[in-house]
């Protein structure tokens, strides 16, 4: 969480890539020490510094990863992460169960703990060749630099006339906002900054409350302690649960930007109800083998359903509604927000199963349900635009009811011509409060 809150600051001082970089050695270290503990007080330290590296670069590479993507790939792009973290957690979990019958040795939790720096290491190698945000560079007034990125990125000359609309249009963005500070994100104003800040937050927040943490972090306990299948059983199912995981992140990939952000969010967390429903069902019944098998079923399918419009999107999505000036800020905040609802979901699943038992699941189909009307009424599409024809959107908007009815309407293409108007009519605003002033 203090990791992610720290790119508040560190996200627009350093830059996308520097940060990412120093996230990523941060939690190398994290990593060394907490494989190599020989007390309580090493790996508790550990596990901190590990943390602080996590948030990092947790909420600093969906920004890097938005503001270097063409409008039309970027939802593919970010939702690789998805792909990634389950193919990783799944990883993990086989691993683990592999190190299960070493229980006399201390390798069986080193091990699987050092695997991590492997991967660590080549982060910190590769990032360094890495490009940097041309958004970012723009932002710090190097547009000859961000220029060379771009025209790469884009697979043209330097000097073609759509690399100096992307860029036109970029400082027509950077102009209408000025310069901000992240108190900027604490109040609305023309450009509805508190709005988009909560849109980011809130996306994060129905990724935890879904009901995720509910499945991934507590699906061995679950087939051990409710289901009463044997340790062996229960490990192998928790890992090849996961196995599903990058599965439903590649069907994402291949249709966030074809079928937009809110069609997954809306369909997935109706599917996520309606399998919270089912489990609900299936395990108070108790002693049912029938009931028990459809349960199993349904870990695997809410698994799924999850990860096709929940595990990158929202992290896409926080990065989309931000502004370049404080876009670095928002994504902490946002990022922020999982950490809060992943720590509280955390504690209070355990009391929940044992106080309501099977009624637990009841809950996370009331809030999947709610987040339905929720994205429909007040999160506008974002797919195929460019970053800064967002902005524009939320410019257009007066209420929070309007963004999603200004998307629909909004043509695309339209970020130039409508920070032109923008400017012309604050520039206008000025001159008559100036003469009322008179």
């Amino acid at each position: 969480m203090f990791g992610s809150l720290s790119c508040i600051y560190l996200g627009d001082k350093l830059g996308r890539k520097r940060v990412i970089f120093l996230a990523a050695a941060i939690t190398l270290v994290g990593a060394v020490l907490m494989a190599s503990s020989f007390s309580l007080v090493q790996f508790i330290v550990s596990r901190l510094v590990l943390g602080l590296g996590t948030g990092g670069y947790l909420a600093t590479v969906p920004v890097w990863q938005s503001e270097m993507s063409k409008p039309s790939k970027r939802g593919a792009h970010v939702v690789t992460d998805g792909i990634f973290i389950g193919v990783g957690t799944s990883v993990a979990l086989w691993i683990d169960f592999g190190f299960y019958y070493m229980k006399e040795s201390s390798l069986a939790w080193r091990l699987p703990l050092g695997i991590q720096v492997v991967f660590l290491l080549v982060i910190v190698t590769f990032v360094c060749v890495c490009p940097e945000s041309p958004r970012w560079l723009i932002k710090k007034g190097r547009q000859g630099e961000a220029r060379e990125i771009l025209a790469a990125l884009h697979d043209l000359a330097p000097d073609h006339e759509s690399i100096s609309d992307d860029i036109r249009d970029i400082e027509h963005s950077l102009s209408i906002c000025g310069t901000l500070s992240w108190r900027a994100m604490l109040s609305n104003g023309s450009q509805r900054m508190l709005h988009r800040t909560v849109l980011a937050a809130a996306g994060q927040m129905f990724q935890q409350l879904c009901g995720i943490n509910l499945i991934s972090m507590y699906a061995t306990t679950i087939f051990e302690q409710y289901l009463k299948l044997d340790p062996v059983k229960s490990r192998i199912l928790a890992a090849s649960m996961c196995l599903v995981q990058p599965v439903g992140s590649f069907l994402a990939f291949f249709t966030i930007d074809r079928l937009g952000r809110r069609v997954l969010m809306i369909w997935s967390a109706a599917g996520m109800a309606v399998s919270m429903a089912v489990l609900s069902g299936t395990t108070s019944a108790e002693g049912n083998t029938g009931a028990l098998i459809v349960a199993v079923v349904f870990f695997f399918i809410f698994t799924f359903i999850f990860n096709v419009g929940y595990a990158g999107l929202t992290f896409l999505y926080a990065t989309e509604v931000a502004p370049l000036q404080l876009r670095a800020a928002i994504s902490a905040v946002a990022t922020t927000t999982v950490w809060i609802f992943n720590f509280l979901l955390a504690e209070v699943t355990p009391i929940g199963f044992n106080t309501i038992g099977y009624r637990y699941y009841i809950v996370f189909v009331v809030l999947n349900a709610a987040i339905v009307p929720i994205v429909y009424f007040f999160f506008p599409e974002t797919s195929g635009r460019s970053l800064e024809e967002i902005d524009a959107i939320f410019i257009r908007s007066e209420s929070i009811w309007d963004p999603p009815k200004v998307a629909r309407s909004l043509p695309h293409g339209h970020a130039a011509e409508e920070s032109e108007e923008s400017a012309s009519s604050s520039s206008s605003d000025a001159k008559k409060t100036l003469n009322h002033t008179s």
